[in-house]
């Protein structure tokens, strides 16, 4: 009979812990970096890339936050809207949309870029799930004309769905070659520290507007 009071005892301790256990569990704010090379963390070593590092300087300032890499490198615009629905699982918190970059280096229109963004923003707004979109720039050598029609790209889809925008993923390494891979054109270690560095506030920012707690 002590057995059992005892085994009693001890189960019922056990769902107690399991029941204020589960509910620090729920609370972490989960985030998924959707996009490319960019957000893949192309040529780097691990921890090096951008998700990583977002999720650690996100945990240093106290949040309970999960950052998921759903980055593909090479990935176009087109390419990520064929696999948005299967790469944002339900419940995610937030999405910091990135994509785009690859329509531009390929020379691709601006209107093919902005439709597909228009249909994932879309389709995310449909499951309830907020976005950070994160812009991109043409590269000056496309034309002024390019230029300035891709550029507006990110600024039009970020007022036609009233979500905030970061202007420009890669500020503070383009044209800095020491924060740079050899290509010219992804981040290496110190660039993406860099990118984090910027992008952070605006992350915390969208967290707090969207139910997150430290």
């Amino acid at each position: 009979m002590a057995f059992k009071h005892r085994f009693a005892a001890a189960l019922l301790l056990f769902l107690g812990l399991c029941a204020a256990i589960s509910p620090a569990r729920a609370a972490t704010f989960t985030i998924v970096g959707f996009g490319d090379s960019l957000m893949a963390g192309y040529s780097l070593g691990p921890g090096q890339g951008f998700t990583d590092r977002l999720q650690a300087a996100l945990k240093a300032k106290g949040l309970d936050v999960a950052v998921a890499n759903a980055g593909v490198s090479g990935d176009t615009s087109s390419g990520g809207l064929a696999r948005l629905d299967w790469s944002v699982p339900d419940g995610t918190r937030l999405v910091i949309l990135e994509l785009g970059a690859n329509d531009m280096l390929r020379g691709l229109s601006p209107k093919i870029a902005e439709k597909n963004l228009d249909a994932m923003l879309g389709k995310l707004k449909q499951r309830n799930i907020p976005v950070l979109l994160a812009g991109m720039r043409a590269a000056p050598n496309l034309g002024a004309d390019y230029q300035k029609a891709f550029d507006a790209i990110y600024p039009r889809l970020a007022e036609k769905y009233r979500v905030p925008l970061y202007p420009f993923f890669l500020d503070g390494v383009a044209g800095h070659p020491d924060r740079q891979l050899e290509d010219g054109l992804h981040p290496n270690p110190r660039g993406v520290d860099v990118m984090v560095e910027r992008i952070l506030p605006v992350v915390e920012k969208a967290i707090a507007d969207n139910g997150g707690k430290s």
